[in-house]
Order: structure tokens, then C-alpha cells, then sequence
């Protein structure tokens, strides 16, 4: 019985055992098998998005991006320092964060250039230029295309070197701040682009600006400020721009351009600082935007079609003008160009055509409506024989002028010059100009000229104050000689 007993015992011990190992066996198994979730890359896909096409299709302007909200990152480590992003802000590049000092002396052209090509990966990123901090950066070009909706927003002051001896040799004294290739781009913000244009502006090479008043020989080579390039669907907002060497802000080449709320500025007389120029340059709106300055508010020049500008202030300044249009014999060609809502004051001009003699192509499709006058000498102005020196010669050929329209001009005119003055090719008549609620009185004085009329036709559809007896009806009996006038634009 006793050796019973141990059996059963030893049988009972190795059993239990078993149990427990297999126990043990299927636990492991069912945790070896439980899936675990990984949480994914915040740049997982991100690498190979595909950049925009070089030649981008050209839609109508677009509104800025007010709220970019990405939650793509930067994943390309060959752009250098700069922060990691939490991927679920928005996309803030901040050039401080990119190596900036913002102190106003140290040049931070390589932090802005490192930004810039960090936020170009990304969609709708904005470049950001942050408030109390000056920035001066030398003759860059921001290359793209770049991923659309990107914003180069500046809060602080973003301003050139100290005139032509600070200015680097190395560095292009024509151009200072370039946008090339860009398509659904934003330049905004709250603060001010600076151009130290004072000692360009005295160079004697430079207008009246030599020995007793005189204009030495060149080369005079001064930069324009900010330039767009073969880009389209661009924003330029709310920025004050100021004290260029030469032109504030130029658009060539560009398609889809929406200006508004901008402040521009230099003194009476620095030469050559045009507000906004565009050449080249179709479907453009110029909106509630102050400009005073030393040469035109707005010129349009070569290549230019649907442009719209609206509740514009201008002055001092030398008006706004379509031109200088034909210079060196050469094809010009403007179209639907409309400017209503507008104030001109203490100028030169105010709504001027300006070609010089011996050039080809057409001006037409203007109008100029609603308009307020306020002490301006040429009000109203065609000159087709446009000239820097006094030798420019007699030509047979001129770009054509017509389809003009004037209508609600009002105000008043400085009277050194008669307010109204057409003075159209001898050969290639000015017609079908239309004259409707054209009334300008002396700002100061009594009028001591007439309008002028050379070569020109239309109708007057109201009295015009000033009468403007001079202007022909009907057509021309000749064009002159055989010269391509059209266009196709």
C-alpha cells in the first residue's frame, strides 16, 4: 500500500506540472501575437511631392493665403539650421530662427536665403520677417517655382545696404530684392522695405544733380528696388515701400497681379523712382494704394493688357502714364488699360501718353474715368514726340493712338501749362478720343493757354471746361505710310 501511495503522489506533481508549462506556452503565443501601432512620420510623404511645372498655367490673380495651415515639414537636410517644426502648426519659417540678427547693420542676406528655401518645400509656408527688428539683406534673387501659397510676410524693416559705396561689388547695382519663376506667391505684412535711396539719388550722373546743376556722363546704374520675373498669380499687400534708388516696385514678364493697400513713398525730387512699373505684364489690379514720389505714380509701359487701377492717390509726382512707348524705333503694344477712382495731386501730369517718334504697334482701349485734379500742370496729356535731349529727330512712323476715353475729369490745374494738350504724330493721327464731363478750372490765377490739339479726333459728348475747340471730328483722311499698327498682345 505504501508503495501505492508514492505513485499516485509522484504522478499527481509531474501532471500539475505539464499544465503549468503549457499554461506558460499559450500565454507567450497570444502576446507574440498582439499587433503594436507605430505612429507615423510626421514627414512621411513628404520628400517626394512633386514641385510645380517651370511653365505654370496662367488663371486670373488669386486672393493671398491669410491662414496657412500645412502640416507638411521640411524634410531636405541640405537647407541647413533652422527650428523643427511641430507639424501640427502652421508652417512659421522665421528667419531669426534661420541665423538672422536683425540689428540693422549685419548682413543677413544667408539666414534669408536658407528661410527662403526651406519654406519653398512647402506648401502655403510663410517666410516671416518679424516686427522690431531691421533687417538688411544685399542683391538677392529668390528663385522658385516653389510649392504654391507661399507668403513672404515682413513685420520689421527690410532695407538695403547704405547707398552705392556699402553696396558690394561683387552684387548687381540694378536690382536689389528679385521673384523669379513664382506662381501663387504673397508679399505682405506690417513693415516697411527701405532703400537708403539718398546717395543714389546725388550721384552726378544722376539729373541736374552735376557741377551747376548739370547732368554728368554715365554709366549711372542704380538699383530698382523690388522686382517680380517671369512669375504669375502674385499678391503684393499692406506693405509701406520707401526711398528707392530707382524704381520701388517692378513687375516684367508676369501674369495675374493683385496690388493693394500699399504705401509708397520718396522726396519730390529724387529722379526716377516710379511707383509701380509693368511691362510685359498682363491682367493687373492696382487698388486703394497711396504713391508719392519723384517720377511717375504708375507707368505702363511695352507689352501691358488688361490693367485695372482703381482708388489710387498719387502726388507729388509725374502723374500716371502709359510709356514711354516706341523708343529706338522699336513695336509697342498697350491695350484695356482702365484707371477710374483716382485722385492726382501737385504733379507734373496727371493722365499722360508719352511715345516717341519712329516707333510701330497701337495704344488703345483706354479709359480714364472719375478723376479728381488738385493742382496739376497737364491734366489730360498725348505727347507722341516724347524726348530726353532736344535732338531727337522727325520720324514718319509712330505707334498708333485710339479708342481713348475721358470721362468725369474734374479739378483743378496748375496754369504754366495748359490742362489739356494732344499733340499726336504728324503722320499717324490720334482717334476716336471721347470727351465727356471734362471740367478743370485755374488752381491759382487765370488761364494763360488754350487746350492743344495736334493731328487729333474724336467727339465731345458734354462741354468741356476748358472748351476744347481743337479737337477734329470724324477720321483722317490718311494714316500715313505703310506701317504695321496692330497688335496682338
Amino acid at each position: 500500500m505504501e508503495k501505492i501511495f508514492l505513485l499516485l503522489c509522484l504522478i499527481i506533481i509531474i501532471t500539475s506540472n505539464s499544465i503549468n508549462v503549457e499554461a506558460r506556452h499559450h500565454i507567450s503565443k497570444k502576446t507574440k501575437s498582439k499587433k503594436v501601432n507605430k505612429a507615423p512620420s510626421p514627414i512621411e510623404g513628404s520628400a517626394n511631392e512633386p514641385s510645380p511645372s517651370p511653365s505654370p498655367v496662367l488663371p486670373p490673380p488669386v486672393s493671398p493665403v491669410s491662414s496657412p495651415t500645412s502640416n507638411v515639414v521640411p524634410s531636405d537636410p541640405s537647407y541647413g539650421g533652422g527650428p523643427a517644426l511641430n507639424p501640427e502648426e502652421d508652417c512659421i519659417f522665421d528667419v531669426m530662427e534661420y541665423g538672422a540678427v536683425g540689428d540693422g547693420s549685419t548682413d543677413d542676406t544667408e539666414a534669408f536665403v536658407a528661410t527662403w528655401k526651406a519654406a519653398c518645400q512647402v506648401e502655403s509656408a510663410v517666410l516671416l520677417a518679424p516686427a522690431d527688428r531691421i533687417f538688411m539683406i544685399t542683391s538677392t534673387i529668390f528663385y522658385g517655382p516653389c510649392k504654391p501659397g507661399l507668403e513672404f510676410r515682413v513685420n520689421g524693416v527690410l532695407m538695403t545696404p547704405e547707398g552705392p559705396d556699402c553696396w558690394p561689388k561683387k552684387d548687381s547695382k540694378r536690382q536689389w530684392i528679385v521673384f523669379y519663376k513664382l506662381d501663387n506667391m504673397t508679399f505682405t505684412g506690417t513693415g516697411t522695405i527701405e532703400g537708403n535711396g539718398e546717395k543714389w539719388w546725388e550721384l552726378p550722373c544722376k539729373p541736374h544733380r552735376g557741377p551747376n546743376g548739370s547732368t554728368l556722363p554715365g554709366p549711372c546704374d542704380s538699383p530698382s528696388m523690388i522686382r517680380f520675373f517671369m512669375s504669375s498669380n502674385l499678391t503684393v499687400r499692406g506693405l509701406r515701400i520707401q526711398n528707392s534708388p530707382m524704381f520701388h516696385m517692378k513687375f516684367d514678364g508676369c501674369e495675374g497681379v493683385l496690388i493693394d493697400q500699399l504705401s509708397i513713398s520718396s522726396p519730390k525730387l529724387s529722379p526716377n523712382t516710379d511707383g509701380i512699373h509693368i511691362e510685359d505684364t498682363k491682367s493687373v489690379g492696382i487698388y486703394n494704394t497711396v504713391i508719392a514720389n519723384g517720377d511717375d505714380c504708375i507707368s505702363i509701359g511695352p507689352g501691358c493688357s488688361n490693367v485695372e487701377i482703381e482708388a489710387v492717390t498719387c502726388g507729388p509726382s509725374h502723374g500716371i502714364s502709359i510709356g514711354s512707348l516706341g523708343v529706338h524705333n522699336s513695336q509697342a503694344c498697350v491695350s484695356n488699360i482702365t484707371v477710374r477712382n483716382a485722385i492726382i495731386r501737385d504733379s507734373d501730369n496727371g493722365v499722360r501718353i508719352k511715345t516717341w517718334q519712329g516707333g510701330s504697334g497701337s495704344v488703345t482701349g483706354l479709359s480714364f474715368d472719375t478723376i479728381q485734379m488738385e493742382n496739376v500742370r497737364n491734366c489730360v496729356i498725348i505727347d507722341q514726340y516724347y524726348c530726353l535731349s532736344k535732338g531727337c529727330r522727325n520720324e514718319t512712323s509712330a505707334v498708333s493712338v485710339g479708342d481713348i476715353s475721358y470721362r468725369n475729369i474734374k479739378g483743378t490745374y496748375d496754369v504754366r501749362s495748359a490742362p489739356i494738350h494732344f499733340a499726336c504724330s504728324d503722320t499717324v493721327a490720334c482717334t476716336n478720343i471721347t470727351m465727356s464731363e471734362v471740367e478743370l478750372l485755374p488752381h491759382e490765377g487765370e488761364l494763360m493757354e488754350d487746350p492743344f490739339c495736334w493731328n487729333a479726333y474724336g467727339i465731345q459728348q458734354t462741354l468741356t471746361i476748358p472748351p476744347i475747340d481743337c479737337l477734329q471730328d470724324g477720321l483722317p483722311l490718311a494714316i500715313g505710310e505703310a506701317v504695321d499698327y496692330s497688335c496682338s498682345i
